[in-house]
């Protein structure tokens, strides 16, 4: 089974202005090349047989017969290889001349799509020589055989149906409402520009910025190839600029004045998957003409970047980011505390990360409601396994940020709860472990109500996706500022905190909670005094179940799909078998604890993932992963 994976690539030919002949041979070259790589599907320039700046040469029946001669040829250079290609032409149907997109597989002319939307501003003055694209679709004879004409054409492959490719032409994606808008509400998912501006200063970012934006608004992947640089004739230069996005990302692109050749893969599987997820895309609109062809059902290989921490804004972001974040936590916590008329805010302090960014982001709503940070009750519970090094960061992370703490130590309470219930204190298991977190949670709540507080949560998204809670333990609070975060993020967001604290200490104190393992520090501690319990030792690492639940649920992957990218991105990092380890332990515990989901309490969401049973995720508690555990063991 294919996994949507499609090598595209986006090129520009050398080219002399009017040498069919020549044009025709590096247009042969480069598709060579291309299939050489890998490529599926190829996206040329604008005109590139004959050059864009032909002019009143277009109207000469020499050049016309060496367009069509030139087509013969490269359509007979593609026998045998599997490879969509689009080439710009200059063809003349119904007695007038039309600037087309010709699209050839495998030795076969599939149709001839025409440019709907003329450029006669500044320089280019193309209706002198073209007509726009008709509306309705008809036949145009080429090499012999009648294929099909007209801007409404999608080309489907047969053999990867989540291949459906349209073409549009330069400034067509300049219109109010391009064509590519039409030809993806009638289910392209891949969209070739093959286009021919001439390059000025900004053109460049404002191309890339068409074409990021386009592929946004339609969930689609978009290529777009520029004339290359031997088409800069007289008051024009261009550029060979070529560009590949998808979904409002730029997955690769060439410099301008570069080489003029760019590929990597598109993944059509997350298009569709995106289509199924967003009211806003239509499917509907003008009734297309759709024309088949077939590629080899080969896997592709993998090029571009996978984000190997997908929830981590990339690095030239990463500040504006994280105050974004930050700022939408503490809002919300702002409006929470104003809504309920409430006098204190109770946060649970560990010395851990989720605990750590909780009460930061509480400092943060405070000074928004020009609150005193006092208002603010860090309480620290130690008990059978916190650690001196833990409790110390706790208190000394309060004191330098000026709120209230308190110290609540919980051993006597829960070892009466053991005798209450006959449990043997000496029995480490579950009951052992969860009667600490339910007896923090008891205090947490009683000081609220007699503080007449609120008691923020401090659990994330990672520890959510795992079902690594306590159910009405850590579990609940009044308001879970970290319920949308993943682990990966909250360390992150909590180095940024460090990196513009307002004192040395404060900074070097979070950064010793950042590196400090990450546990829930519910069994005894080791006879050394440090941690024993660590949780990445028990649910496998963050760094991967994080990966894990934003390709599986964010994107929809399949498990298969989803180990094949981790394989790619931790080569070297993480084996097969430990990745599969991992994969399968997500899989698993992901839905066997949904239950903790369904009754989550409020809480922010800051990104795109978002267990919120009230908004982003709807799931039955009782949900079967039969089937996916299935394919899991197949792998």
């Amino acid at each position: 089974m294919h996994d949507g994976l499609i090598s595209v690539a986006a090129a520009s030919p050398a080219l002399q202005v009017a040498n069919c002949l020549a044009n025709m041979e590096h247009i042969i070259q480069t598709i060579e090349h291309a299939y050489s790589v890998g490529v599926s599907v190829l996206t040329l320039p604008e005109l590139c047989i004959t050059g864009y700046t032909c002019g009143d040469l277009f109207r000469q029946k020499t050049l016309l017969n060496g367009v069509e001669d030139a087509i013969c040829a490269i359509a007979a250079a593609t026998v045998g290889k599997p490879i969509l290609v689009f080439v710009g032409a200059p063809l003349v149907y119904a007695q007038k001349l039309y600037n087309c997109a010709v699209a050839i597989c495998n030795g076969e002319i599939l149709g001839a799509v025409p440019k709907t939307v003329l450029s006669d501003h500044a320089e280019y003055c193309e209706s002198r020589m073209f007509a726009p694209a008709p509306a309705y679709n008809d036949e145009i004879c080429l090499c012999g055989a009648d294929v099909p004409f007209g801007v409404n054409l999608l080309f489907a492959c047969k053999s990867i149906p989540e291949l459906v490719v349209a073409a549009e032409i330069s400034s067509d994606l300049w219109a109010a409402v391009p064509p590519s808008t039409y030809a993806t509400q009638a289910g392209a998912t891949l969209i070739c520009n093959l286009s021919a501006t001439a390059e000025t200063v900004g053109k460049a970012d404002y191309r890339r910025l068409l074409v990021q934006s386009q592929s946004a608004k339609l969930s689609c992947a978009y290529v777009c190839a520029e004339a290359n640089v031997g088409e800069s004739t007289s008051d024009m230069v261009f550029a060979s600029h070529a560009l590949i996005a998808e979904n409002g990302e730029i997955l690769a692109e060439s410099e301008p004045f570069g080489e003029g050749f760019v590929k990597t893969e598109i993944d059509a599987e997350y298009l569709l998957s995106e289509r199924r997820r967003l009211t806003s895309f239509v499917s509907d609109g003008v009734d297309f003409e759709t024309v088949s062809f077939t590629l080899p059902l080969k896997e592709t290989a993998i090029t571009r970047n996978f984000a190997r921490e997908p929830f981590i804004p990339a690095e030239e972001n990463r500040v504006r980011r994280c105050e974004e974040i930050l700022a939408i936590q503490a809002h919300g916590l702002a409006r929470r505390t104003s809504h309920t008329y409430a006098k204190s805010l109770v946060i649970g302090i560990s010395g851990g990360l989720d605990s750590c960014l909780a009460l930061l982001v509480a400092v943060r709503a405070m000074k928004i409601l020009h609150r005193p940070m006092s208002d603010i009750i860090a309480i620290t519970m130690p008990c059978f396994g916190t650690t001196a090094r833990t409790k110390n960061n706790a208190l000394a992370m309060c004191e330098l940020l000026g709120v209230t703490a308190k110290t609540i130590p919980i051993g006597d309470a829960v070892n009466q709860h053991f005798v209450d219930i006959g449990h043997d204190p000496q029995n480490h298991n579950v009951v052992f472990e969860n009667a600490q977190a339910r007896e923090r949670t008891q205090v947490l709540m009683d000081i609220a109500n007699a503080e007449n507080g609120l008691v923020v949560g401090t659990g994330d998204l990672s520890e959510l996706a795992l079902g690594w809670a306590t159910y009405n333990g850590d579990h609940m609070s009044m308001y879970g500022v970290n319920a949308s975060v993943p682990k990966t993020l909250i360390r992150y967001l909590v180095a940024h905190e460090a990196d513009c604290a307002d004192s040395a200490e404060l900074a070097e104190v979070l950064r010793d909670i950042l590196n400090t393992p990450v546990s829930p520090e519910l069994l005894p501690a080791s006879d050394g005094g440090d941690i024993a319990q660590k949780t990445e030792e028990l649910v496998g690492p963050y760094l991967l179940h994080d990966f894990y639940l934003f390709y599986c649920i964010r994107r929809g992957y399949s498990p298969r799909k989803v180990l094949r990218l981790a394989e790619a991105v931790f080569a070297g990092e993480f084996d097969r078998a430990v990745l599969l380890y991992w994969l399968k332990n997500f899989y698993r515990r992901f839905f066997i604890q949904q239950f903790k989901r369904s009754c989550l309490p409020d809480g922010p969401k800051v990104g795109s993932v978002s267990f919120s049973p009230r908004g982003d995720w709807h799931m039955p508690s009782d949900a079967s992963s039969k089937l996916w555990m299935a394919e899991l063991e197949t792998l």
